[in-house]
């Protein structure tokens, strides 16, 4: 019995998929996400016995979101948010407007179909004294702790993503400088400078916790598990979500929300959106701006807290 060959639909996803990879130099995390989406979509259409890219119009594209709209992933069921139909929608479309430049089809079905209304959420940081309370937790004397530590500081430190912080390698910090180099999105390189505390706290990691992790599948790793292989993002997710439930934090804590902090306390802080926006690796100052609102906000509780004027019942008229 031999394998049903894939359809021309399926072919071009594949091919579309690697040239993310090779030509666009996407990160896996990224092209996960378009490969996760892009199979719902050729299931569907195959579904709807559309196999051929060439077959597939503007009503089949609506249909394909109002589907996902209409349905539930997980366990639990949980129905998809908003932001997930987006980003199918914008994979999607992506991909018919990379089959038209190629010439496989005379026209984009996706490009007239309206993008859902997505809304605007803002980052939730962590107050400066939370996030200390975290930084402090890990403990100095045992090998895990220096390395919770120097990721913790490094997190916060440098803003950097997860996934940025586990593929850093031993080399791509640079303690005399105080700056580390890092691969983001789209494979693109920034340097990021690092604080004292950081800088102190990967300085103890690697002369006090690290040899003692290095296995034979090291390599140049920068933190390593108890196997002596690279960090994973989830192993991040959870030490951090540990030690913040450790010091009496009640709401999930993400490494998100350290890079969140991070761009809040800079803006807090005085520094310019631009200069944020270089740190965090954003390729556009609009996205960067979103935490100038959050700074906003947190001016304006403190005004109506702190005004005597400002306070609630204040500047009401006393009865004669």
């Amino acid at each position: 019995m031999t394998d049903t060959p894939p359809t021309p639909l399926a072919r071009e996803t594949g091919r579309y998929l690697d040239h993310l990879r090779v030509e666009r130099g996407l990160s896996d995390n990224t092209l996960d996400a378009y490969r996760r989406d892009l199979r719902r979509y050729c299931a569907f259409m195959e579904r709807r016995g559309v196999t051929d890219p060439a077959g597939v119009d503007d009503a089949a594209v609506r249909a394909f979101l109002a589907s996902l709209s209409a349905s539930t992933h997980g366990e639990d069921e949980t129905p998809y948010a908003a932001t997930s139909v987006a980003r199918a929608l914008s994979s999607v479309r992506s991909f018919h407007r990379f089959l038209a430049r190629e010439g496989v089809v005379s026209h984009d079905p996706a490009a007239g179909v309206v993008r859902p209304r997505v809304p605007r959420a803002l980052p939730h940081p962590l107050s400066v004294d939370d996030v200390t309370r975290i930084l402090s937790a890990p403990d100095d004397g045992t090998i895990t702790g220096l390395r919770d530590r120097a990721v913790l500081e490094l997190l916060y430190g440098a803003g950097l993503r997860v996934s940025e912080l586990t593929s850093l390698d031993v080399d791509d910090v640079d303690l005399e400088e105080g700056a580390v180099r890092v691969m983001g999105k789209g494979g693109k390189e920034r340097e990021v400078p690092v604080g004292r505390f950081a800088r102190d706290a990967v300085a103890a990691y690697l002369t006090r916790a690290r040899p003692d992790l290095a296995g034979v599948r090291t390599r140049g790793a920068l933190f390593l598990n108890t196997r002596g292989g690279r960090l994973t993002r989830q192993s991040v997710a959870r030490l951090l979500e540990g030690y913040a439930r450790g010091v009496g934090i009640d709401r999930r804590v993400s490494p998100h929300d350290l890079r969140h902090s991070f761009a809040t306390h800079l803006l807090d802080g005085g520094a310019d959106v631009r200069v944020v926006q270089e740190l965090l690796g954003h390729a556009s100052v609009a996205t960067t701006q979103i935490y100038t609102l959050v700074t906003r906000e947190h001016l304006r509780e403190v005004y109506y807290t702190s005004h005597p004027r400002a306070r609630r019942g204040a500047g009401k008229a006393r009865e004669p």
